[in-house]
């Protein structure tokens, strides 16, 4: 590439990543932060020695994206602390006073989880609104986001706000915004709200003092009608084969919630791994608090392993995503999201077939794999796909109220999240809880573990090798080659894959789908990989489906694109 192209390249990579801030380089940012921020974060900022360091600091602004906020922690406008959450939702109270003044007084509920600063960034939010007029509902202490999704529906709150990172490391914080029917704000919202965020310019004169008048905290009330909701989605109804379960919370929000629902649905043999039982916001006992991680359950295998455990389940930071592990042949096995999902499809469809109607419908991500779908169509079932993203599954279940054709039962996606009924309209790790315990109940009767299960599923419908691999590159020179690598793949879409159908931009209209920086290959055989940059982290994500006749052969085929994609980028 001449040296002519790279510049021209790297321009327009700067002007999209940095916006109308690129006439600031950052060294002018850092000083006019130096200038107005308070004692601790400058001394923060001038504890740096580092040029890289102040450059990854402010090259930007953190991006507030189509769910909202997600950084590492730190003083800089491209990290998360208490000014970039002031500026955020003075832009959300402008929005709304703008554009719902008529129902700005039902107010906003504001829940956070276990994460270092969560509970004051909770706060500074509370009294950014409440400063503004606007009445806020604020969890006393840590929530998962799905209690939060269920309250505004339950408050009839007109907007909702949840402080995590969900499954991130420990650096990591975010700020999620969510309509009045509990789900993510989609793009159609939030690229309105996004313009008032923007027109914010001076931070330090945003009032953040609050108004005690407006600041209402609440608690168990509300978490116990969300388990009352959860629990209508029981299929057993406390009619339980005994089951010895492992539960780690892994330090987060699901402690409380989830041994409720499992005690509440006759589930009395259940042990909580002790040392990750309480909140701490360092996750000092894992390297990264993500169920979908082998090392995050490794405590929960060692205990099941010492008192003979049927089945462990985990749940990351604000339990909205479960990971799963069944004893196999003396073995414990953890399942992936997909298989997970594919599970609770034929177990839930089954269970309830009786109650199925040609409107039943489950609704899964274009990057989910497809074992649950064909199981679904099998039962007479239509599934829907959206892109990527909760979000987008949540705006369902809204559209869904007006539409007689479609009556929302399921839904998921890859990455470790489900959601069954309508009390929520996000991802629900204790929902989950209940139904993997009952179907791992269920079986057990039967002789089976979820493992036999999942087998018999491959028979009859073929087998399906999903998974996911992930790149992070950090800073703005990770972000400029995430950037360069969706660039080169559209412009050659022959440049690594092989045995290509058809390729699939989402830059451009799939399906009537929103736009999505995203490309989906779809081979001769039906096998499909996908590329997508991560919305909330430095990463570039491949998504691999591959059919074929057994999990050795599926696997040998991914290796050989994986190593041929990682070459090719030098990855």
């Amino acid at each position: 590439m001449s040296s002519v192209i790279w510049f021209f390249i790297r321009f327009d990579l700067n002007l999209n990543s940095i916006g109308s801030d690129f006439l600031l380089n950052y060294i002018d940012k850092y000083n006019n932060w130096l200038s107005w921020v308070d004692d601790d974060t400058k001394k923060e900022l001038l504890s740096i020695k580092d040029d890289k360091e102040i450059e990854d600091r402010f090259y930007r602004d953190l991006e507030f994206g189509t769910g909202g906020l997600r950084g590492v922690m730190g003083a800089g406008s491209n990290r998360m602390n208490k000014y970039i959450i002031r500026k955020a939702t003075k832009g959300l109270a402008d929005y709304l006073l703008a554009n719902r003044r008529n129902d700005v007084q039902r107010g906003v509920v504001i829940a956070h989880d276990s994460r270092n600063n969560s509970d004051s960034f909770a706060l500074e939010a509370a009294n950014v609104l409440t400063s503004a007029g606007i009445p806020v509902n604020l969890f006393k202490e840590l929530e998962p986001t799905p209690v939060l999704s269920f309250s505004v529906k339950y408050l009839h709150a007109v907007a909702g706000i949840v402080i995590t990172a969900s499954h991130n490391p420990k650096e990591y914080n975010g700020y999620k915004v969510y309509d009045e029917h509990g789900t993510q704000i989609v793009p159609s919202i939030a690229n309105v709200l996004i313009q008032y965020i923007n027109a914010i310019t001076d931070i330090v004169s945003i009032p953040a003092e609050g108004d005690p008048s407006k600041l209402t905290y609440i608690g168990d009330e509300v978490v116990d009608q969300f388990v009352d909701s959860v629990y209508t989605q029981s299929i057993l109804q406390g009619d339980v084969t005994p089951l010895r379960i492992v539960y780690t919370p892994l330090h987060g929000a699901g402690n409380k919630p989830v041994r409720k629902i499992l005690a509440k649905a006759g589930f009395s043999d259940v042990h909580v791994v002790k040392e990750q039982e309480l909140p701490d916001g360092n996750f000092s006992t894992v390297k990264s608090p993500n169920p979908e991680e082998h090392s995050a359950l490794q405590l929960g295998i060692e205990l099941a392993e010492s008192i003979d455990a049927d089945i462990i389940i985990g749940t990351d930071p604000d339990s909205d995503r479960i990971g799963v592990g069944i004893k196999n042949n003396n073995l414990y096995q953890l399942l992936t999201g997909n298989q997970i999902g594919a599970l609770l499809v034929d177990f839930i469809l089954s269970m309830r077939k009786d109650l199925l109607t040609p409107a039943s419908t489950i609704v899964k991500t274009v990057v989910t794999g497809d074992l649950g779908a064909v199981i679904a169509k099998d039962k007479k079932v239509q599934v829907i796909e959206t892109l990527t993203g909760f979000k987008y599954i949540g705006d369902k279940i809204t559209r869904f109220a007006d539409d007689v054709k479609c009556d929302f039962v399921m839904g998921y996606e890859e990455s470790y999240g489900y959601l069954v009924g309508t009390h929520a309209q996000d991802k629900d790790a204790v929902v989950a809880a209940l139904l993997i315990c009952e179907m791992a109940s269920y079986y057990k009767k039967q002789g089976m573990t979820l493992v036999d299960v999942l087998s018999s599923l491959y028979q009859k419908y073929g087998y399906y090798y999903d998974s996911l691999s992930s790149y992070i590159l950090k800073g703005k020179e990770g972000h400029e080659k995430i950037s360069g690598i969706m660039r080169a793949l559209r412009m050659n879409r022959d440049l690594v894959f092989n045995g290509i159908k058809e390729v699939l931009d989402f830059n451009e209209s799939i399906n009537n789908l929103p736009k999505a920086n995203m490309l989906k290959y779809i081979l001769q055989d039906g096998s499909w990989i996908a590329v997508r940059p991560s919305g909330t982290e430095p990463k570039i994500k491949i998504y691999w489906s591959i059919k074929s006749e057994n999990e050795i052969k599926a696997q040998n085929r991914m290796k050989q694109y994986k190593e041929r994609f990682e070459t090719y980028f030098s990855l």
